[in-house]
């Protein structure tokens, strides 16, 4: 009798993705989801005798081993096994068999292999099956990463574009970002991520076997976005030189950097700051099927010493001084990933931040979590991961110093760690999650929770953030108050104009010395170059508040200004014989207006129409002018246009064609740089008929 052959797999793809919630993903592999059945039909050479018995193998990565759990071999049965791998004949019709195959809910996550062997009569075949993708599952109770709320997990897992806080305090404004994790080989480059980590590399065996964990894999990817320590994905550069590279300000999301990065043999993509690593570290978390968001922390400190308090140092002049390594950006932007933590205990389950910025190295990598948001919020910085740095980022004093004859110093307890905000579920609006990593700002709690964290961090504390702001205190008040005001619009191409007001606190007349600044900056706080300085006498009558103003022409600005369109104004207040008062407020200048619209009713497979319009604002001509279209569900990959440069107000109208292959409202995104700006955004919500 000959042996048994394989005539042919039938993977069920539609059926399997639709059951399996994958059927957003481009291509035509078999994608499912841990710990639930999947169907398989097999067409025989000839029907199974009935004394045939068969067996199953599924094995992944390159040293499969059951001890492991990367590989498992199993019967086919009547019925499943409730843990563990196992298959289950549904029918047998003739030479056809209708087999359910189940994976269990720890079992790592990647490609598999699945091998078929049947003994019948004596005489045994192996039979390869093919290949098929196993996903995280947030549909699963049984899964580490269940999410129960159906509105949740469709804006954290299934939406593949969102929205970017960025900004300042005062003035919060937000980008759109093509997620794009469903696109044409996203998920493939997902999985290259981690098979081009260190881990995999020093101990691929074990790594594979640790990918049923997503603290593992959180952790891995935190690295991997980054490529300071690996051919990880994205290089950093916050020197407002973009040479070589792309300025970070012009990228639209995360699909264009995961492909270059494929193009280029897996070498780091040239450019990001903090928002590109979480948009990116965001598209591969939701590919794999890890439920995860971004959250943007504003006046986020970055304390390099551990000791829950950045410095941040002056000259008598007013000049900001580049002098230790802490600093307060003026945002900062990370992921948070939704998973129980086994090993905190099952109140610290559920958001967890990942921060692949390359800032700390922790375990001599540049990687940072997962940490419960619930373990910051409660001080517990002695856990796992980087808690005493992400406690920082929201939490930490900031202290000024000030050097006139001897250094001095005052403190802030309260400007660390605002308005926490990431996108609503199911709309653009911005939600605020400040509470969720803090008590709040002044209550009894919050100042509880902080000495909590600095007697875990400093045991032994000498002298430390407690005692600076005590010292600080015992200085004695100023007698004046100073702050700027924003007059008039604030827009790139014209003058700045600020008031800058003091205000005289005691009854006695007071004389005081201002010596003023302004640097271009970029949103980390890096300086780039003093645009404009002043020094003034002031005479103040008792109580009087007087106005200074301050005006920066476009032609000081003009060349040093960077993407980020920021300003720092300082102002050093001294009045003889006491404390200096530091007046500082970031100022951001708005960019023209880019307009997007669509011209046409948007349909599945049928091209549209849409217009970018652009007016130069300036007096002088603009050039080198290039737009970057791009938006998942809308085109495939990304438009480069080249637009003619523009005279002096000369307005732009550019055409260009998308067509949409998924049914629903997508977002549409561009990009504008030219010589005098570098990076103006727009986007657009298209609604897309069947």
């Amino acid at each position: 009798m000959s042996a048994l052959g394989l005539q042919s797999v039938d993977w069920q793809i539609a059926s399997n993705r639709q059951a399996h919630h994958t059927e957003r993903f481009y291509g035509k592999d078999l994608l499912v989801r841990r710990g639930q059945l999947f169907q398989v039909s097999l067409t025989l050479s000839q029907g199974l005798s009935s004394g045939g018995r068969v067996t199953f193998t599924a094995s992944t990565g390159p040293y499969p081993s059951e001890s492991a759990n990367t590989k498992a071999v199993f019967p086919l049965s009547n019925g499943t096994s409730s843990s563990g791998w196992g298959a289950q004949l549904v029918s047998s019709r003739n030479n056809v068999l209708n087999i359910s195959i189940l994976s269990p809910a720890n079992a790592p996550i990647g490609r598999y292999t699945l091998n078929m062997q049947i003994s019948s009569q004596g005489s045994d075949s192996t039979l390869k099956l093919g290949t098929f993708i196993l996903l995280f599952n947030p549909w699963l109770q049984a899964d580490s990463v269940f999410m129960s709320n159906h509105a949740e997990r469709e804006e954290y897992v299934q939406e593949d574009a969102g929205i970017i806080f960025v900004g300042s305090t005062n003035r919060i404004s937000m980008i759109g970002w093509n997620y794009g994790q469903f696109e044409e080989g996203i998920l493939n480059i997902c999985l290259s991520v981690l098979d081009n980590s260190l881990n995999f590399r020093r101990d691929p065996a074990t790594d594979v076997a640790r990918r049923n964990d997503p603290k593992y894999v959180g952790r891995v990817l935190s690295a991997m976005i980054n490529g300071n320590d690996d051919s990880g994905v994205i290089s950093g550069n916050w020197s407002g030189s973009y040479t070589g590279g792309r300025d970070p300000r012009n990228w639209n999301g995360s699909v264009e950097i995961l492909k270059e990065w494929q193009r280029s043999g897996f070498r780091p993509v040239r450019y990001g700051q903090c928002w590109v690593f979480a948009g990116t570290l965001n598209t591969v978390l939701r590919c794999l099927g890890i439920p995860s968001r971004v959250i943007t922390n504003f006046n986020s400190a970055h304390d390099t010493d551990q000791n829950l308090s950045v410095d941040v140092y002056y000259d008598p002049l007013g000049r900001p001084m580049d002098k230790g390594s802490d600093s307060v950006w003026n945002f900062h932007v990370w992921n948070e990933a939704w998973f129980v933590r086994s090993d905190l205990g099952p109140s610290y389950n559920g958001w967890q931040v990942l921060d692949a910025t390359p800032q700390e190295r922790s375990q001599g990598v540049f990687q940072c979590g997962p940490a419960s948001v619930i373990a910051i919020r409660e001080g517990n910085v002695d856990w796992d991961f980087d808690m005493p740095f992400i406690f920082a980022e929201v939490n930490a004093d900031r202290i000024t110093w000030i050097y006139v004859e001897r250094w001095k110093n005052s403190s802030d307890t309260h400007s660390v760690g605002k308005y926490i905000s990431t996108k609503a579920v199911g709309s653009n609006s911005r939600m605020d999650v400040t509470e969720k990593y803090k008590y709040p700002e002044g209550s009894s709690q919050e100042r509880q929770v902080f000495e909590k964290a600095l007697r875990k961090l400093k045991p032994t504390m000498s002298f430390s953030a407690t005692s600076a702001s005590s010292l600080a205190r015992e200085e004695r008040e100023p007698s004046i108050s100073g702050r700027f005001k924003v007059a008039g619009v604030l827009t790139v191409g014209k003058e700045v104009n600020l008031i800058l007001m003091l205000k005289n606190l005691t009854s006695d007349t007071k004389t005081v010395t201002v010596n003023m600044t302004a640097w271009t900056i970029v949103y980390n706080g890096t300086l780039v170059h003093e645009v404009w300085k002043d020094s003034v006498t002031k005479s103040l009558n008792p109580e009087e508040e007087i106005e200074h103003p301050v005006k920066i022409a476009y032609a000081q600005y003009e060349k040093y200004l960077k993407a980020d369109n920021m300003i720092r104004t300082t102002a050093v207040c001294q009045v003889t014989d006491e404390p200096e008062v530091v007046v500082e407020r970031d100022i951001i200048l708005d960019n023209p207006t880019l307009t997007l619209e669509v011209l046409d009713e948007a349909q599945v497979q049928k091209p549209v129409n849409v217009q970018m319009l652009f007016s130069n604002p300036l007096d002088e001509p603009v050039k080198d002018c290039v737009l970057m279209v791009e938006g998942s569900g809308l085109l495939l990959g990304s438009l480069k246009i080249d637009v003619p440069a523009l005279r002096p107000k000369e307005r732009s109208r550019v055409r260009f064609e998308i067509l949409p292959t998924r049914s629903g409202t997508k977002q549409l995104l561009a990009n504008f740089s030219c010589n005098k700006f570098p990076a103006i955004k727009a986007m657009l919500s298209v609604d897309v008929a069947e």
